[in-house]
């Protein structure tokens, strides 16, 4: 027993070692393409952006329009007990805008892309393509992850915005239709309550969960087993490490913004 304790714990001793560097050169080789742009892989960047925005859209839309209309289906049952039905409006603007909207576009950024990159990486190195990198003297950092990573960060504030709209429009449908309310008074209250800030809070949030995203997927990839099992196994623990990161650093971002009043 005392054998398992102490393997376990040198092996996650070994595995966090090898996320910092990962996180560390990430770090680095963001930077070094910040000071020259000339070295960026711009091509790259685009593929990724297609990949994880254009053909993101639609599903965003149709998740975040149905997300609109079941929190306004829930309020609706509640609130017609007090003769309350407008302030549905109100719990719908505030929750697609601060909260839904951004995690529910990473969540579907972590299906898409998150184990995509896993498996991406991690069928490279099956092949040996990171080693024939490293041996030309080219860091697979740079190469892979930094254009995934900008790519995110463009493509998942964006898909927020889309996403955000059709939440709203999705309450706006409930609203109009089983709560029997004008479409004026609906959106007129609902661009009465939210303020610019409250967008800002979500895009803040979908950065940092891009982050997350990317990082979980492309660590993920370089600790693949150089097996077809190890790149299914990694794509899967791409997910799973994902949709932990994202939950643990919305409750984070949360309680953060909580303390200012957001």
């Amino acid at each position: 027993m005392e054998d398992l304790v102490a393997n376990w714990a040198q092996n996650t001793h070994k595995r966090f070692h090898r996320m910092v560097e990962f996180l560390g050169a990430l770090c680095r080789e963001v930077v070094c393409d910040l000071r020259n742009w000339r070295r960026f892989r711009w091509r790259d960047m685009l593929y990724y952006l297609a990949l994880c925005g254009q053909k993101s859209v639609s599903i965003v839309l149709l998740i975040c329009f149905l997300m609109g209309m079941v929190l306004a289906l829930q309020a609706a049952l509640q609130m017609r007990k007090f003769g309350t039905e407008l302030f549905v409006a109100d719990l719908v603007g505030f929750s697609i805008l601060k909260e839904l909207g951004p995690l529910m576009v990473a969540m579907i950024a972590t299906g898409r892309a998150g184990s995509a990159f896993a498996a991406e990486i991690g069928t490279m190195k099956v092949n040996e393509e990171i080693a024939a990198l490293t041996t030309m003297g080219v860091s697979p950092v740079r190469f892979l992850v930094v254009p995934k990573l900008f790519a995110m960060l463009i493509a998942l504030p964006l898909l927020t915005v889309f996403g955000d709209a059709a939440g709203l429009l999705g309450g706006l449908f409930i609203g109009s239709t089983w709560l029997d309310l004008p479409v004026q008074a609906y959106w007129s209250r609902t661009m009465d309550v939210l303020s610019p800030m409250n967008l800002v809070l979500g895009l803040v949030k979908s950065c940092v969960f891009a982050v997350l995203v990317t990082f979980a997927g492309c660590w993920r990839g370089f600790e693949s087993e150089p097996d077809a099992q190890g790149v299914g196994r990694s794509a899967t623990d791409a997910v799973v490490m994902s949709i932990l990161l994202i939950v643990v650093g919305d409750m984070l971002l949360t309680m953060f913004f909580a303390m200012f009043g957001y």
